[in-house]
């Protein structure tokens, strides 16, 4: 019988796959269910940064004394914070698996002194979640990234639980930056972030939000990823996210090299159960295969197994495309 057992991060998992950071782990009782169901791990509902800062700001209008808004802002972080950190505690208590908290950063300002804090609140791992969205036309790529960098180094050297980031695909180069982490002692990454994205409203002439979840198709480019960073930094732990929808595509990250997969629009559709279904997906292919345990097809398609790597470059993407008239 397959063993579905592997380690991320160097946390043990029963599964890999992760029920990923969302409002699906904003309660107790759905933590629970995705246990049952067999998840790995579960990467709790973001702290957000700029959403608390927002909340400083909308009450520091009402006030025209500088005391007066530094007692505000310290009055909602602190309350923000506390409320999550009691969160982890109680998480931590009602599950086995490992609980991950996670960080939504937009700057690498002393932000990061809460990651002490849900260290002592018992997180296993913090997972960082930062998007800067490049809008100043004068700043370089360099100096976007440098701040990726600056906050990795400034975590690490004040935890010692792992740190993961959650990173978006749009990077020029996503194994320097990958690389660069690895520098600073992150010990993984999750491929990729989805964030918010825009659309009209062409009726009433509004921006509206585009749909937030990701379908199957979106697996393509997170596999292609995958497959390289496995092989070509082999000491950063992967966890594969977006579009990942069901038993097969999990498959196909492991095969890609991910230590671990993170599921969210799959589980937003179909229940808790979709989990069980995936992981009954990976035992029953595995037996097939003859496959004992997760470490036997590991990262066996990866960038570094192929006898034609190039098939994961985009150099060869009119060759295949040419053939269709």
């Amino acid at each position: 019988m397959a063993n579905t057992e592997t380690t991320y991060l160097g946390l043990s998992l029963n599964s890999p796959l992760i029920v990923s950071s969302s409002g699906l782990n904003s309660s107790i009782e759905r933590i629970k269910s995705y246990e049952a169901n067999g998840a790995g791990a579960v990467v709790l509902k973001s702290l957000f940064e700029e959403q608390i800062l927002n909340e400083v700001d909308k009450l520091s209008q009402y006030s025209d004394y500088t005391e007066a808004a530094d007692y505000l802002k310290h009055y909602v972080t602190s309350n923000s914070l506390k409320e999550y950190i009691d969160f982890i505690k109680e998480a931590k208590a009602a599950v086995k698996i490992p609980v991950i908290a996670s960080i939504n950063c937009v700057s690498a300002s002393q932000w990061v002194t809460f990651a002490s804090r849900i260290q002592e609140a018992g997180a296993d791992a913090i997972e960082i979640n930062v998007f800067l969205l490049p809008t100043d036309a004068k700043k370089s790529a360099n100096e976007l990234e440098e701040i990726y960098y600056t906050l990795a180094s400034k975590l690490t050297g004040l935890v010692s639980i792992p740190v993961s980031f959650k990173l978006g695909a749009h990077f020029t180069n996503p194994l320097n930056i990958i690389e660069q982490l690895y520098a600073r002692k992150v010990k993984g990454v999750v491929l990729f972030n989805r964030f918010f994205e825009p659309d009209f409203d062409i009726e009433n002439l509004k921006v509206i939000p585009a749909p937030i979840f990701s379908n199957a198709a979106d697996i393509r480019n997170t596999l292609r990823w995958v497959g390289m960073t496995s092989h070509l930094v082999p000491k950063v732990d992967v966890s594969a996210s977006t579009g990942v929808h069901d038993g097969e595509s999990l498959i196909k990250m492991i095969l890609a090299g991910a230590s671990s997969v993170q599921v969210c629009s799959t589980i937003y559709k179909n229940g808790a159960g979709q989990i069980a279904a995936m992981l009954k997906t990976l035992s029953t292919w595995m037996d097939h295969k003859g496959y004992k345990k997760i470490t036997d097809f590991k990262g066996a398609m990866n960038y570094g197994q192929l006898t034609d790597p190039t098939l994961y470059e985009r150099s060869q993407f009119m060759k295949y495309y040419s053939n269709y008239e």
